[in-house]
């Protein structure tokens, strides 16, 4: 059963030099309050696994929309993402050598996490054959010629931490997702060693039908309520 926790205590539990997994795209559906106290923790050398950089402007007008704050803060030394056009710092930071940049393409990206949380070896693909991703052995085991075809052998992703963001999500941790908002979210809450849910809104262990569960909680450790959004 998932254990309810205040945002403070969320992050006095995420150290130094964690590599951290953040559900979302371009920061919609980041875990926004839990990643701004985490940009006010002093707290950093982060390996950030998220689909992006997000932005440096919230749809409100908002200053450093998501994990952007973190990027701006200097706070992540590696970011593993699938692109990063939108947050110009994230290019600065990559050229003048403050910040690793690693790019996935998409696909591969939640394939390696899905692997990562269902303890397979790897993917096999066929993006990237032929690229430069073949030379970077962090993330690509080797080729393999399967059927006189060329794949990719990527290896899995795993993180210490994984932040995500439920609109609904019950009393023992069952999470549901709204509309399009689960974005790497199912995959990224089977990969870390403990998952922190920040919830737009806490209801009653039961109102989730069964058949809605997306992200069931006897795999979420922790619960943030943060408050409708």
């Amino acid at each position: 059963m998932a254990k309810f926790i205040s945002v403070e205590e969320a992050v006095a539990m995420i150290p130094d030099g964690a590599s951290i997994m953040v559900g979302g795209f371009m920061g919609c559906r980041n875990p926004h309050k839990i990643i701004d106290a985490l940009s006010k923790s002093g707290k950093g050398n982060f390996t950030m696994i998220c689909n992006d950089g997000a932005k440096p402007a919230g749809p409100t007008g908002e200053e450093y929309y998501g994990v952007a704050k973190l990027i701006h803060n200097h706070q992540v030394k590696h970011l593993v993402a699938t692109h990063v056009g939108l947050n110009p710092e994230v290019g600065e930071q990559m050229n003048d050598g403050s910040m690793k940049v690693d790019l996935i393409p998409q696909g591969s990206f939640a394939e390696m996490i899905r692997a990562g949380g269902a303890g397979l070896g790897g993917v096999l693909t066929p993006t990237g054959v032929g690229t430069i991703i073949e030379d970077n052995k962090e993330f690509t085991h080797s080729v393999q010629e399967i059927d006189g075809k060329k794949y990719l052998l990527m290896r899995p992703i795993r993180a210490d931490f994984a932040l995500i963001s439920g609109f609904k999500v019950d009393r023992v941790g069952n999470v549901w997702y709204k509309g399009a908002t689960r974005n790497f979210a199912l995959a990224m809450a089977t990969a870390a060693d403990v998952v922190i849910v920040e919830a737009d809104n806490i209801v009653e262990t039961g109102e989730i039908e069964p058949e809605n569960v997306m992200t069931p909680g006897v795999i979420v450790d922790y619960v943030v309520d943060g408050g409708s959004i």
